[in-house]
C-alpha cells in the first residue's frame, strides 16, 4: 500500500508542476507579445523617421541611393521605395525570383489598398519577415510610398532564450518546492503514519504499541488521544486477562464438573473436574450436542427440563462409571442475559458418594451396634431373670447361668473396649508414642502370648526371618496391638493341624510383615470389606469365637497411622495372607 506520504507529496509535485507550466505559457506567450509589440514599434518609429528624411531631402527624387543603402544596413532592415503605383522604384535587399515577385506584390497589394499595417512573407529559407509601410507626402500630396521590412531571426533568438530562462527558472523552483514539499509532507505526516501504525497494532492487539508525542497541534493531539486509547485497552485487556484467568483457575479447580451448554444445545465448555470424574476427552464433547456425546439419560432428561422450563432444577442421580456407581447432585440452572435473551443452561455435578456412604456406614454402624449389644444383654437379662424366679436354689443351674452371664459380660466389654479404641484412633487429635524398638522381639512376645491357644487347636506358629535383630521407629503397643489382632484371626480361622507363618523381610527402607496361614480364606468379592467394622466372614464362627468384627478396621487404621500399608491376598480353602509394609524410619511430619 503506498505511503500517504508518498501520496500526498505526488499530489502536491502533480498541482505545482500544472501551475508551474500554465505559468511558463503565459509568461512566455506575454514575453512574445510584448517583443513583438516591441519589434513592430521600433519599424513604426523608423519609418516615420525615415519618411520625414526624405521629404526633408526634397522626394524620392533626389533621394541619394547610396544613403539609403547606408541606412539600411544600420537600422538592419530593408528599405523599399515604391511610386503611387506600387511600382518599385528603391530595394535595398536583393531578392530574385519567387521572392522577388512576391515581394512586389505584397508592395503592390499594400499601395493599392492604400494600407500602412504589416504584412508578412514566408521566405524559401523559412525566415518570417515583418513589413510596415508609410506613405511620403510632399505639399500634401502622396508621392509615393516608403516600406521597411525586417526578418524575424532576431524574434526566435529572444523566444528561445525567453524559454531557456523560464525552462531553467521553473526547473530550480521545482527542485526547490520538490525538497521544501518532502520536508514539509514528512513534518506533517510523519505523526500521522505513527498514530496509524499503532492503530493498526492495537487492532492486531498490541495494546503496548505506543507513538510520539512532540507537537502541540492537532497532530500532537492526535498522538496523545492514541497513545490514551493505547493505555487504556491495555489496561482493560489486563484487566479482563486478571478475570479471566481467577474465572478459569475457580472452574477448573472448583472440584465439581461443570458443563456450558449454549441456546443451541452445543457443550461449550466442560471443567477439569467434569473430564475426571467421567473420564471424557474434550474433543468428543466440545461444540457437540449434548444428547449426542451424554451417555446418561437422567442428565440429557434434566438438560430437557431445565430448556423447556427454564426454572432451576436439582436432582440427585445415581451414575454408572466404568465397574462402580456413584451418587451425584446435579443442579441446572439456564442462563439468561440482558434483555431477557436465552443463553444456555448450565450444569453442575456435586459428587457426594462419600456422604452418601458415611450416611450408609453410620446406618450400618448403629444397626450393627445394636445388634451385638443386644445379644449379649438379652442373654444377660435372661438368665439374670431365671435366676431371680428361682432357678438359683439349684447350684448347678446357678453355677451354669453364672458362667454364661460372665461369658456374656466379658463379651460386652471386649465390645465396649473395641469400639472405644477405635473411635479414640480415629481421632484426629491421636498420637502416636514413637520410639525406637526391635520389632522381632516383640514378634516373639507376641508369639508367646498365643502358644498357647495356637496348641488348643493343634496349630503350628512358625516364624520366619533372615535376621537376627530389627530395629525400627513406630509405637511399640500398637504394632503389637495389630500383630496380635492379625495372628488372632489367623488362629481363629485356621482348621485344626493347620500352619499359621509369620515372615519379616527389610527391602530397602522399608519393612514388610507377612501373616499367612492355612485356613478357610476370602472370597474375591469381600476381600474389599474386610477392613469395614463389624464386617464378619464367617460371622457364626467369629461370634463363637468371641470377636467384636473391629478387629482388623483397628489394624487398618494403626497401619496408616504409622505411614503404611496393609493388603490382602486369599483363596478359598487356601488360607489368607496379610501383608504389612512399614518405613524403617518413622517418616518426618510435613
Amino acid at each position: 500500500m503506498t505511503k500517504f506520504r508518498t501520496r500526498l507529496l505526488f499530489a502536491l509535485i502533480t498541482l505545482i508542476i500544472s501551475v508551474l507550466l500554465g505559468l511558463g505559457l503565459l509568461l512566455g506567450q506575454l514575453f512574445k507579445n510584448y517583443y513583438l509589440h516591441s519589434f513592430d514599434d521600433r519599424l513604426k518609429k523608423e519609418s516615420n523617421l525615415l519618411s520625414m528624411h526624405i521629404v526633408n531631402n526634397g522626394g524620392i527624387a533626389l533621394l541619394d541611393k547610396q544613403e539609403l543603402i547606408k541606412t539600411s544596413r544600420i537600422l538592419e532592415t530593408r528599405i523599399t521605395l515604391s511610386d503611387n503605383q506600387g511600382r518599385i522604384l528603391f530595394d535595398s535587399g536583393k531578392t530574385t525570383g519567387k521572392n522577388k515577385s512576391r515581394h512586389e506584390q505584397i508592395i503592390k497589394k499594400a499601395v493599392t489598398k492604400k494600407s500602412n499595417k504589416q504584412s508578412k512573407l514566408e521566405t524559401s529559407s523559412g525566415n518570417e519577415l515583418h513589413y510596415y509601410g508609410k506613405p511620403i507626402l510632399l505639399n500634401n500630396k502622396i508621392t509615393g510610398y516608403v516600406f521597411l521590412s525586417a526578418e524575424a531571426d532576431e524574434l526566435k533568438k529572444a523566444y528561445r532564450q525567453i524559454w531557456w530562462l523560464l525552462s531553467i527558472s521553473l526547473g530550480l523552483a521545482l527542485i526547490v518546492i520538490i525538497l521544501l514539499g518532502f520536508r514539509i509532507t514528512t513534518r506533517y505526516t510523519k505523526p500521522i503514519e505513527s498514530a496509524t501504525h499503532v492503530a493498526i497494532e492495537l487492532a492486531k492487539g498490541n495494546y503496548r504499541a505506543r507513538t510520539y508525542e512532540d507537537r502541540l497541534d492537532e497532530t500532537g493531539m492526535l498522538s496523545a488521544s492514541i497513545n490514551v486509547l493505547a493505555r487504556n485497552l491495555q489496561e482493560m485487556v489486563k484487566a479482563q486477562e486478571m478475570q479471566q484467568d481467577r474465572l478459569g483457575a475457580l472452574i477448573e479447580n472448583m472440584g465439581s464438573g461443570l458443563i456450558l451448554i449454549d441456546s443451541r444445545g452445543y457443550i461449550n465448555l466442560i471443567n477439569r473436574g467434569y473430564k475426571e470424574i467421567f473420564k471424557a476427552n474434550p474433543a468428543d464433547y466440545l461444540y457437540q450436542l449434548y444428547y449426542e456425546v451424554v451417555e446418561h439419560k437422567e442428565v440429557c432428561q434434566l438438560i430437557e427440563e431445565v430448556f423447556m422450563t427454564e426454572q432451576k432444577v436439582s436432582r440427585q442421580m445415581h451414575l454408572p462409571l466404568a465397574i462402580e456407581r456413584r451418587y451425584f447432585d446435579v443442579y441446572g440452572v439456564p442462563i439468561i442475559g440482558s434483555d431477557n435473551v436465552w443463553k444456555g443452561v448450565l450444569l453442575v455435578f456435586h459428587d457426594i458418594t462419600e456422604l452418601k456412604n458415611l450416611e450408609q456406614m453410620r446406618k450400618d454402624f448403629v444397626a450393627n451396634v445394636s445388634h451385638e449389644l443386644k445379644t449379649p444383654v438379652t442373654s444377660i437379662k435372661g438368665f439374670s431373670e431365671t435366676l431371680l424366679e428361682g432357678a438359683m436354689d439349684d447350684r448347678s443351674t446357678l453355677e451354669a447361668f453364672l458362667s454364661i452371664i460372665l461369658k456374656e459380660s466379658d463379651r460386652l466389654q471386649s465390645l465396649i473396649q473395641d469400639l472405644l479404641e477405635l473411635s479414640k484412633i480415629e481421632q484426629n487429635g491421636f498420637i502416636l508414642s514413637v520410639q525406637e524398638f526391635d520389632l522381632l522381639s516383640t514378634i516373639e512376645e507376641v508369639l508367646t502370648m498365643l502358644r498357647g491357644k495356637a496348641e488348643a487347636k493343634s496349630i503350628h506358629l512358625d516364624f520366619e526371618c533372615s535376621k537376627d535383630s530389627i530395629l525400627i521407629e513406630g509405637d511399640a503397643y500398637r504394632l503389637k496391638q495389630v500383630l496380635i489382632n492379625l495372628i488372632t484371626n489367623a488362629i481363629s480361622y485356621t482348621p485344626a493341624n493347620g500352619t499359621v507363618k509369620i515372615t519379616v523381610q527389610k527391602k530397602g527402607d522399608k519393612i514388610r510383615i507377612q501373616v499367612k496361614d492355612t485356613g478357610i480364606g476370602i472370597e474375591k468379592k469381600e476381600i474389599p470389606r474386610i477392613f469395614e467394622r463389624f464386617y464378619r466372614v464367617d460371622r457364626a464362627r467369629s461370634r463363637n469365637s468371641g470377636g467384636t468384627g473391629l478387629g482388623l478396621a483397628i489394624v487398618k487404621h494403626l497401619v496408616e497411622a504409622h505411614h503404611g500399608k496393609i493388603s490382602v491376598k486369599s483363596e478359598v480353602g487356601s488360607g489368607s495372607e496379610f501383608i504389612i509394609e512399614l518405613y524403617q524410619a518413622f517418616p518426618k511430619e510435613k
